[in-house]
Protein backbone atom coordinates (compact mmCIF):
# COMPACT_ATOMS: atom_id res chain seq x y z
CA UNK A 1 0.00 0.00 0.00
CA UNK A 2 1.95 3.08 -1.26
CA UNK A 3 1.93 6.35 1.53
CA UNK A 4 -0.42 8.28 -0.75
CA UNK A 5 -3.50 5.89 0.27
CA UNK A 6 -2.41 5.73 3.39
CA UNK A 7 -2.74 9.17 3.79
CA UNK A 8 -6.28 9.26 2.18
CA UNK A 9 -7.32 6.31 4.31
CA UNK A 10 -6.46 8.06 7.61
CA UNK A 11 -7.66 11.53 6.72
CA UNK A 12 -11.27 9.79 5.68
CA UNK A 13 -11.47 7.74 8.77
CA UNK A 14 -10.52 11.10 11.47
CA UNK A 15 -13.09 12.44 9.24
CA UNK A 16 -15.68 10.25 10.09
CA UNK A 17 -14.66 10.35 13.73
CA UNK A 18 -15.09 13.83 13.64
CA UNK A 19 -18.15 14.28 11.98
CA UNK A 20 -19.98 11.46 12.13
CA UNK A 21 -19.54 11.55 16.25
CA UNK A 22 -22.04 14.24 16.05
CA UNK A 23 -25.98 13.86 15.03
CA UNK A 24 -26.83 16.31 12.33
CA UNK A 25 -28.84 19.31 13.60
CA UNK A 26 -31.56 20.37 12.03
CA UNK A 27 -31.83 24.70 12.65
CA UNK A 28 -35.72 23.96 12.33
CA UNK A 29 -35.63 21.57 15.22
CA UNK A 30 -39.23 22.26 16.34
CA UNK A 31 -40.28 21.36 12.56
CA UNK A 32 -38.56 17.62 13.08
CA UNK A 33 -40.98 16.72 16.24
CA UNK A 34 -40.33 13.31 16.02
CA UNK A 35 -36.31 13.40 15.36
CA UNK A 36 -36.04 15.85 18.44
CA UNK A 37 -38.33 13.41 20.50
CA UNK A 38 -39.69 10.68 20.34
CA UNK A 39 -42.09 11.89 23.18
CA UNK A 40 -43.97 14.25 20.62
CA UNK A 41 -44.75 11.11 18.30
CA UNK A 42 -48.86 11.81 18.10
CA UNK A 43 -48.85 15.10 19.42
CA UNK A 44 -51.65 16.50 17.19
CA UNK A 45 -55.31 15.08 16.92
CA UNK A 46 -55.03 14.32 13.20
CA UNK A 47 -52.18 12.51 11.06
CA UNK A 48 -49.20 14.43 9.91
CA UNK A 49 -46.40 13.92 7.66
CA UNK A 50 -43.30 15.95 8.10
CA UNK A 51 -40.35 16.14 5.49
CA UNK A 52 -37.28 18.09 6.14
CA UNK A 53 -33.79 18.54 4.17
CA UNK A 54 -31.13 20.39 4.71
CA UNK A 55 -27.69 21.30 2.82
CA UNK A 56 -24.81 22.64 4.03
CA UNK A 57 -21.59 23.91 2.60
CA UNK A 58 -23.63 24.77 -1.05
CA UNK A 59 -20.36 26.59 -2.26
CA UNK A 60 -18.52 23.47 -1.48
CA UNK A 61 -18.17 21.04 -4.73
CA UNK A 62 -19.94 18.14 -2.50
CA UNK A 63 -22.68 19.97 -0.06
CA UNK A 64 -23.47 17.78 3.17
CA UNK A 65 -27.23 16.27 2.45
CA UNK A 66 -29.35 15.26 5.46
CA UNK A 67 -32.59 14.37 4.90
CA UNK A 68 -35.36 12.82 7.41
CA UNK A 69 -39.90 11.91 6.88
CA UNK A 70 -41.77 11.33 9.31
CA UNK A 71 -45.72 10.03 9.87
CA UNK A 72 -47.36 10.04 12.78
CA UNK A 73 -51.39 9.57 14.34
CA UNK A 74 -52.65 9.47 17.69
CA UNK A 75 -55.09 7.03 18.66
CA UNK A 76 -57.72 8.49 21.13
CA UNK A 77 -59.27 5.30 22.26
CA UNK A 78 -55.89 4.27 23.45
CA UNK A 79 -54.18 7.47 24.61
CA UNK A 80 -51.30 6.47 22.21
CA UNK A 81 -49.22 8.19 19.33
CA UNK A 82 -47.70 5.65 16.58
CA UNK A 83 -45.26 7.18 14.03
CA UNK A 84 -42.33 6.25 11.72
CA UNK A 85 -39.29 8.36 10.97
CA UNK A 86 -36.58 7.53 8.41
CA UNK A 87 -33.58 9.67 8.14
CA UNK A 88 -30.44 9.99 5.27
CA UNK A 89 -26.92 11.59 6.38
CA UNK A 90 -24.70 12.14 3.71
CA UNK A 91 -21.11 14.01 4.25
CA UNK A 92 -18.42 14.95 1.37
CA UNK A 93 -17.32 13.21 -1.67
CA UNK A 94 -16.10 10.26 -0.21
CA UNK A 95 -19.95 9.53 0.32
CA UNK A 96 -19.86 8.56 3.80
CA UNK A 97 -23.61 8.21 4.45
CA UNK A 98 -25.84 7.28 7.55
CA UNK A 99 -29.47 5.89 7.09
CA UNK A 100 -32.42 4.45 9.34
CA UNK A 101 -35.56 3.93 9.67
CA UNK A 102 -37.83 3.40 12.73
CA UNK A 103 -40.77 3.22 14.82
CA UNK A 104 -41.60 5.83 17.36
CA UNK A 105 -44.65 5.18 20.08
CA UNK A 106 -46.16 7.46 23.13
CA UNK A 107 -48.42 7.63 25.49
CA UNK A 108 -50.33 10.65 26.34
CA UNK A 109 -51.12 10.95 30.18
CA UNK A 110 -53.58 13.76 31.08
CA UNK A 111 -52.02 14.80 34.50
CA UNK A 112 -54.86 18.09 35.00
CA UNK A 113 -57.42 19.68 32.41
CA UNK A 114 -54.35 21.62 31.14
CA UNK A 115 -51.29 19.57 31.47
CA UNK A 116 -50.40 16.46 29.02
CA UNK A 117 -47.21 14.27 30.54
CA UNK A 118 -45.76 12.12 27.21
CA UNK A 119 -43.53 9.65 27.50
CA UNK A 120 -42.20 7.69 24.27
CA UNK A 121 -39.90 5.60 22.50
CA UNK A 122 -38.02 5.01 19.38
CA UNK A 123 -36.50 1.32 17.80
CA UNK A 124 -34.85 1.82 14.63
CA UNK A 125 -32.36 0.17 12.18
CA UNK A 126 -30.10 1.45 10.48
CA UNK A 127 -26.67 1.44 8.02
CA UNK A 128 -23.47 3.58 8.20
CA UNK A 129 -20.85 3.61 5.72
CA UNK A 130 -18.37 4.43 2.36
CA UNK A 131 -19.78 4.64 -1.17
CA UNK A 132 -16.20 2.81 -2.33
CA UNK A 133 -16.80 3.99 -6.34
CA UNK A 134 -15.88 7.21 -5.21
CA UNK A 135 -12.32 6.47 -3.35
CA UNK A 136 -10.12 7.78 -5.97
CA UNK A 137 -6.60 8.89 -6.20
CA UNK A 138 -4.93 11.33 -8.40
CA UNK A 139 -3.45 8.63 -10.48
CA UNK A 140 -7.05 7.18 -11.07
CA UNK A 141 -9.41 5.08 -9.26
CA UNK A 142 -8.10 2.85 -6.42
CA UNK A 143 -10.99 -0.36 -7.63
CA UNK A 144 -11.29 -2.41 -10.51
CA UNK A 145 -14.44 -2.28 -12.04
CA UNK A 146 -15.98 -5.24 -10.83
CA UNK A 147 -16.02 -3.37 -7.55
CA UNK A 148 -12.63 -5.21 -6.27
CA UNK A 149 -9.83 -3.37 -5.06
CA UNK A 150 -6.50 -3.48 -6.53
CA UNK A 151 -5.29 -3.56 -2.76
CA UNK A 152 -7.22 -5.98 -0.72
CA UNK A 153 -6.21 -4.28 2.19
CA UNK A 154 -9.58 -1.38 1.21
CA UNK A 155 -11.75 -4.39 0.93
CA UNK A 156 -11.70 -4.62 4.66
CA UNK A 157 -13.55 -1.54 4.36
CA UNK A 158 -17.61 -2.45 4.84
CA UNK A 159 -20.79 -1.28 5.81
CA UNK A 160 -21.86 -1.34 8.88
CA UNK A 161 -25.38 -2.32 10.33
CA UNK A 162 -26.47 -1.31 13.64
CA UNK A 163 -29.90 -1.30 15.82
CA UNK A 164 -30.39 2.26 17.85
CA UNK A 165 -33.00 2.96 21.08
CA UNK A 166 -33.95 6.81 21.92
CA UNK A 167 -36.55 7.40 24.52
CA UNK A 168 -37.87 11.23 25.65
CA UNK A 169 -41.02 12.57 27.61
CA UNK A 170 -42.64 15.75 27.01
CA UNK A 171 -44.64 18.24 29.18
CA UNK A 172 -46.86 20.95 27.91
CA UNK A 173 -49.90 22.47 27.55
CA UNK A 174 -51.66 24.96 25.69
CA UNK A 175 -49.01 27.59 26.38
CA UNK A 176 -46.02 26.23 27.30
CA UNK A 177 -43.86 22.90 26.40
CA UNK A 178 -40.28 21.22 28.26
CA UNK A 179 -38.99 18.11 27.02
CA UNK A 180 -35.82 15.62 27.37
CA UNK A 181 -34.94 13.10 25.28
CA UNK A 182 -31.79 9.98 25.14
CA UNK A 183 -30.82 9.02 21.88
CA UNK A 184 -28.16 6.57 20.73
CA UNK A 185 -29.24 4.73 24.26
CA UNK A 186 -27.20 1.20 22.98
CA UNK A 187 -24.14 3.17 21.97
CA UNK A 188 -24.16 1.65 18.29
CA UNK A 189 -20.74 0.63 16.69
CA UNK A 190 -20.58 2.44 13.62
CA UNK A 191 -16.86 1.30 12.68
CA UNK A 192 -16.19 0.19 9.38
CA UNK A 193 -13.27 -1.73 9.91
CA UNK A 194 -12.14 -4.30 12.81
CA UNK A 195 -11.93 -1.49 15.50
CA UNK A 196 -14.79 -0.89 17.45
CA UNK A 197 -16.56 2.99 17.11
CA UNK A 198 -19.18 3.57 19.38
CA UNK A 199 -21.54 6.18 18.81
CA UNK A 200 -21.95 8.35 22.00
CA UNK A 201 -25.49 8.87 24.14
CA UNK A 202 -26.90 12.13 22.69
CA UNK A 203 -28.59 14.17 25.98
CA UNK A 204 -31.05 17.31 24.48
CA UNK A 205 -33.32 19.45 26.73
CA UNK A 206 -35.66 22.01 25.28
CA UNK A 207 -38.34 24.12 25.81
CA UNK A 208 -40.09 27.45 24.67
CA UNK A 209 -43.71 29.28 25.68
CA UNK A 210 -46.25 31.31 23.50
CA UNK A 211 -46.59 34.77 24.58
CA UNK A 212 -49.56 36.11 23.26
CA UNK A 213 -49.37 39.94 22.11
CA UNK A 214 -53.15 40.50 21.54
CA UNK A 215 -56.34 39.73 23.17
CA UNK A 216 -59.39 40.50 21.09
CA UNK A 217 -62.83 39.99 22.36
CA UNK A 218 -62.93 35.96 22.10
CA UNK A 219 -60.06 34.13 22.54
CA UNK A 220 -59.29 32.68 19.55
CA UNK A 221 -58.19 36.54 18.46
CA UNK A 222 -54.61 35.89 19.43
CA UNK A 223 -53.09 35.86 16.19
CA UNK A 224 -50.01 38.03 17.17
CA UNK A 225 -47.66 36.21 19.44
CA UNK A 226 -44.18 35.76 20.26
CA UNK A 227 -42.50 31.91 20.73
CA UNK A 228 -38.92 32.76 22.45
CA UNK A 229 -37.46 28.89 22.85
CA UNK A 230 -34.21 27.24 23.61
CA UNK A 231 -32.70 23.90 23.36
CA UNK A 232 -29.46 22.19 24.92
CA UNK A 233 -27.84 19.06 23.18
CA UNK A 234 -24.91 17.19 25.10
CA UNK A 235 -23.58 14.32 22.65
CA UNK A 236 -20.28 12.95 23.94
CA UNK A 237 -17.89 13.70 26.88
CA UNK A 238 -17.52 17.19 27.13
CA UNK A 239 -19.52 18.54 24.76
CA UNK A 240 -22.46 20.79 25.09
CA UNK A 241 -24.15 23.62 23.07
CA UNK A 242 -26.96 25.53 23.71
CA UNK A 243 -29.45 27.38 21.23
CA UNK A 244 -31.48 30.36 21.88
CA UNK A 245 -33.67 32.24 19.32
CA UNK A 246 -37.37 33.73 19.06
CA UNK A 247 -40.18 33.58 16.19
CA UNK A 248 -42.94 36.09 16.18
CA UNK A 249 -46.33 35.31 14.60
CA UNK A 250 -48.80 36.87 12.81
CA UNK A 251 -50.61 34.17 11.22
CA UNK A 252 -50.37 32.93 9.03
CA UNK A 253 -46.66 34.30 8.77
CA UNK A 254 -44.05 33.53 11.28
CA UNK A 255 -40.43 35.05 11.37
CA UNK A 256 -37.47 34.40 13.54
CA UNK A 257 -33.96 34.59 14.47
CA UNK A 258 -31.92 32.10 16.56
CA UNK A 259 -28.70 31.70 18.14
CA UNK A 260 -26.96 28.69 17.35
CA UNK A 261 -24.51 27.28 19.14
CA UNK A 262 -23.53 29.16 22.23
CA UNK A 263 -20.69 26.97 23.62
CA UNK A 264 -20.62 24.78 27.36
CA UNK A 265 -18.36 22.66 28.40
CA UNK A 266 -14.50 22.15 26.74
CA UNK A 267 -15.80 20.47 23.77
CA UNK A 268 -12.89 18.57 23.63
CA UNK A 269 -14.18 15.26 21.51
CA UNK A 270 -14.56 18.05 18.17
CA UNK A 271 -11.40 20.68 19.21
CA UNK A 272 -11.77 23.08 16.29
CA UNK A 273 -13.16 20.79 12.99
CA UNK A 274 -14.47 22.86 10.39
CA UNK A 275 -17.84 20.47 9.95
CA UNK A 276 -18.57 21.28 13.54
CA UNK A 277 -18.01 24.54 14.07
CA UNK A 278 -20.60 25.61 11.17
CA UNK A 279 -23.26 23.97 12.75
CA UNK A 280 -22.56 25.70 16.25
CA UNK A 281 -21.59 29.19 15.71
CA UNK A 282 -24.27 30.85 13.55
CA UNK A 283 -26.84 32.98 13.25
CA UNK A 284 -30.24 31.38 11.96
CA UNK A 285 -33.12 33.33 9.81
CA UNK A 286 -36.15 31.23 9.72
CA UNK A 287 -39.30 32.11 7.68
CA UNK A 288 -42.31 30.06 7.30
CA UNK A 289 -46.69 29.91 6.38
CA UNK A 290 -49.31 27.75 7.22
CA UNK A 291 -52.28 26.90 5.10
CA UNK A 292 -54.84 24.42 4.78
CA UNK A 293 -53.35 22.19 6.66
CA UNK A 294 -49.92 22.74 5.02
CA UNK A 295 -46.67 23.89 6.94
CA UNK A 296 -44.10 25.11 5.52
CA UNK A 297 -40.73 26.60 6.97
CA UNK A 298 -37.24 27.84 5.40
CA UNK A 299 -34.11 28.53 7.28
CA UNK A 300 -30.97 30.07 6.64
CA UNK A 301 -27.24 29.38 8.71
CA UNK A 302 -25.03 32.46 8.58
CA UNK A 303 -22.21 31.06 10.01
CA UNK A 304 -20.59 33.47 12.64
CA UNK A 305 -16.98 32.27 11.27
CA UNK A 306 -14.30 33.22 8.44
CA UNK A 307 -15.50 30.18 6.43
CA UNK A 308 -19.18 31.79 5.78
CA UNK A 309 -17.37 33.41 2.19
CA UNK A 310 -16.51 29.83 1.24
CA UNK A 311 -18.53 27.33 2.62
CA UNK A 312 -21.98 29.44 1.73
CA UNK A 313 -23.93 28.51 5.34
CA UNK A 314 -26.67 25.83 5.27
CA UNK A 315 -30.51 26.06 3.80
CA UNK A 316 -32.88 24.11 5.40
CA UNK A 317 -36.36 23.47 4.30
CA UNK A 318 -39.44 21.49 6.22
CA UNK A 319 -42.88 20.83 5.01
CA UNK A 320 -45.55 19.57 7.23
CA UNK A 321 -49.19 18.42 5.98
CA UNK A 322 -52.17 17.40 8.90
CA UNK A 323 -55.32 15.80 7.87
CA UNK A 324 -57.70 14.01 9.15
CA UNK A 325 -58.48 10.56 10.23
CA UNK A 326 -60.86 8.88 7.70
CA UNK A 327 -64.62 7.91 8.65
CA UNK A 328 -62.92 9.75 12.51
CA UNK A 329 -65.59 9.36 15.26
CA UNK A 330 -66.13 12.81 16.84
CA UNK A 331 -64.34 13.05 20.33
CA UNK A 332 -66.08 12.91 23.38
CA UNK A 333 -64.57 16.23 25.49
CA UNK A 334 -62.61 13.61 28.08
CA UNK A 335 -60.58 12.04 24.53
CA UNK A 336 -59.82 15.47 23.02
CA UNK A 337 -56.17 15.69 23.35
CA UNK A 338 -54.99 19.52 24.05
CA UNK A 339 -52.65 20.72 21.11
CA UNK A 340 -48.96 20.82 21.96
CA UNK A 341 -47.54 24.19 20.68
CA UNK A 342 -44.12 23.55 20.32
CA UNK A 343 -44.48 22.87 16.36
CA UNK A 344 -46.76 25.35 15.41
CA UNK A 345 -45.62 28.03 13.34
Amino acid sequence: MNFRLILFLVVVMAMASNVKGQDPQFSQYYAAPLYLNPGFTGSTEQQRIVVNHRIQYPSLPKAFSTSSASYEFYDSRIRSGFGFLAVRDVVGSAGWNTTYAGFSYSFKSQIDRNWVFSPGINFSYGTNGLDKSKLQMRDGLIWDSDGTSYDPELDHLTNSSFFDLSAGAVLYNQQWWFGVSSHHMTKPNISLTANESRLPMKITVHGGVSVPLYNGPKKLDNVHYLTPSVIYRSHGKGSGQLDAGLRYHIDPVAVGLWYKGIPLGKNDAVGDDAVYMIQRNALVFIAGMKFNGFQFGYSYDFAVSSSQSTTGGAHELSLAYEFAHKNRKRLNRSDKLIPCPSFLL
